[in-house]
């Protein structure tokens, strides 16, 4: 271009082009709201954003709980296949709970004392070996029944110890107001997994065998070791208790005192204890004349979990969090008695899917109540107190859905279990009116430990 050249033609106005500074026309502002609602929906990817630490763990829990899933599905059908009982298949529930509720309350107490990297290391390590022992049972021209028993107790220990390590970990790795954000794409992690474990289990158990899903386990906890090891250092607070019954029993003390913490882990423990049907899935596929959709029956909690999770946009927007709790629990009732009572297996696949819908829910909102308000020296022990809470509960209402599927029948065991745990979750609302008027905008707890953190940061 030379400074002689012709000037450009001025444009000539038409009736569809806006005046200079005018608002834009009603269909582009309707447009940009649509958009606008669009983005609240998604996750906050605001503390994959400002942590690596987080971006680390986050990935590392989204490979294991992989292979996890495969495992997860594998045993009750290995254990389907050798013994034909569904009381043996419930039965793997009451060998978990013993090591869970021990290791789950001393595991808190190790977090809180020594550096929780070394604990997520040692324990990830430990179940990879597990892995590799079905594995090499699987492998066994006639598998025994008794390791089965064994890993699932040795697991349940290893998860015990590392859970705890992992919970009061992140409330260090992310900012205080990013913590329920960072709860639901946590959620969101773990439901990738489950849909996509169980669902390729069923295909991998059925076409490729029991030993590729033990051996892709294995490598999945391998890859997610490699990971953890570039964690950084997590050393315990200076004002934590050494590992003891002392400090134990000072974690339930508080925990016992916070009469709206303690409501959410009584409200999860009961919706898990009467409405946790995956021990007898196998048997209800059966019944169903539909053994080709037992992978999809695993698959469709955790895919309901995951449409929560992918729209958990709006749960930054809600501050009445055990309110969100007890509702969500009894609509996991609700869904899971409906599943029961229908005989159709795609009406079954789409209340199990809301059921996985109302229990991401209520797992949201109950990680937001203990991220923030749970203070540093005390977050190991009550993150033990908290695996109990939503561990132990699963664990006895596999028991209680396999012995009472060989008393009174697979479907009566499924939605009874639904509409006892809706009918005792209305009743602990009644009895628990702290956790019902909890609000984050205005708690203590929450309040304090937002100074707290925001004075450290400081």
């Amino acid at each position: 271009m030379t400074d002689n050249a012709p000037a450009s033609p001025a444009p000539t106005p038409t009736a569809s082009a806006a005046p200079e500074g005018a608002p834009p026309p009603d269909d582009a502002r309707s447009v940009s709201a649509r958009g606008s609602r669009l983005r609240a929906l998604l996750p906050d990817l605001a503390p994959w954003h400002a942590s690596v630490d987080f971006r680390r763990l986050w990935l590392a829990g989204l490979i294991s709980n992989f292979g996890t899933f495969l495992t997860f599905v594998a045993v009750p059908v290995q254990l389907k296949e050798l013994t034909g009982s569904a009381a043996a298949v419930g039965a793997v529930g009451a060998v978990e709970l013993i090591p869970l509720i021990v290791f789950g309350l001393y595991g808190g107490a190790l977090a809180d004392a020594h550096d929780k990297r070394k604990l997520i290391l040692a324990t990830e390590t430990g179940q990879g070996l597990l892995s590799v022992v079905l594995l090499v049972n699987a492998l066994l021209p006639e598998p025994e029944i008794w390791p089965l028993y064994v890993v699932a107790a040795l697991s349940s220990a290893f998860g015990a110890v590392q859970r705890p390590a992992l919970d009061s970990l992140f409330p260090r790795i992310v900012a205080h107001d990013h913590l329920p954000a960072a709860a639901a794409l946590n959620s969101l992690r773990w439901t990738v997994g489950g849909v996509a474990g169980p669902a390729l289990a069923g295909v991998v158990v059925a076409y490729a065998g029991l030993g590729s899903a033990y051996g892709a386990d294995a490598v999945t906890f391998a890859v997610s070791l490699l990971l953890c090891l570039r964690l950084a250092a997590s050393p315990a607070s200076h004002q934590a208790a050494k590992p003891s019954l002392r400090s134990i029993a000072e974690g339930a003390r508080y925990a016992w005192g916070r009469k709206e913490l303690l409501g959410t882990y009584v409200v999860d423990m009961t919706a898990m204890l009467f409405a946790m049907p995956l021990a007898v899935l196998p048997f209800l596929a059966d019944e169903l004349h539909a053994a080709w959709a037992l992978g999809l029956m695993y698959a469709s909690i955790p895919a309901g979990s995951l449409l929560v999770s992918l729209t958990s946009g709006w749960t930054s927007r809600v501050y009445r969090h055990g309110r969100m709790v007890v509702l969500s629990a009894a609509g996991w009732g609700l869904a899971i008695a409906a599943a029961g009572l229908v005989r159709n297996v795609w009406l079954v696949l789409l209340f199990l899917a809301l059921a996985g819908c109302c229990d991401m829910v209520s797992g949201i909102f109950r990680g937001a109540m203990w991220n923030q308000t749970i203070p540093d020296e005390l977050r190991g022990r009550l993150a033990g107190i908290e695996l109990l809470s939503y561990s132990v509960g699963p664990q006895l209402g596999q028991v209680r859905s396999g012995g009472m599927a060989a008393w009174r029948g697979v479907r009566t065991s499924v939605w009874a279990g639904g509409l006892l745990c809706t009918g005792a979750v209305a009743l602990l609302a009644l009895c628990l009116p702290g956790l019902m008027r909890y609000d984050a905008r205005t708690d203590e707890h929450a309040l304090r430990l937002r100074a707290q953190r925001t004075g450290t940061a400081g």
